[in-house]
């Protein structure tokens, strides 16, 4: 009686311990970007949450929760440099985080090399504006306006 002939799948593996050539990848600095952005999105996600659920503790369960949120609560806040610093990273995190993550929808999606080359570039665009837009607005916000006397928070020095 004959037995029929065993198929075997190639293996990944040889008996060595080696990599096959036919399943080795090729290095290049685009596996290098890849690689970090993967690793970006994990560490940056880790640490928006961090970051936006102590922004949420603060903001809406500490003193008088969402009805104590006004202009004042929001000047008195950004008054402190820790505080300011803390939106700052979490506005700098959540816009990289965000955009790394578009990027790589629009390089799975469009298929078209010209699509996808303006695609991204009205996407950093949009990120570069909102970042340096919401960071003057951390740095160069000004609660006590000079030269105004009336309806200022209490801890402006012309109230």
């Amino acid at each position: 009686m004959t037995t029929a002939p065993e198929i075997r799948e190639p293996r990944s593996t040889s008996v060595t311990g080696r990599i096959a050539p036919q399943y080795q990848r090729a290095g290049g600095s685009k596996g290098q970007f890849e690689m970090a952005a993967w690793v970006f999105m994990r560490l940056s996600g880790i640490v928006l949450v961090v970051l936006i659920f102590g922004h949420l503790t603060v903001n809406l369960l500490v003193g008088e929760g969402v009805h104590g949120i006004d202009f004042g609560f929001v000047a008195g806040k950004w008054a402190d440099p820790f505080w300011q610093f803390w939106d700052l990273a979490m506005l700098w995190l959540a816009m990289l985080h965000g955009t790394n993550g578009v990027r790589t929808i629009i390089n799975d999606y469009a298929e078209r090399d010209a699509v996808r080359f303006w695609l991204k570039v009205v996407l950093l665009a949009a990120a570069a504006i909102i970042v340096i837009l919401g960071t003057l607005v951390i740095f160069t916000f000004d609660p006590c306006p000079h030269g105004v006397t009336t309806g200022l928070p209490d801890f402006c020095p012309a109230a």
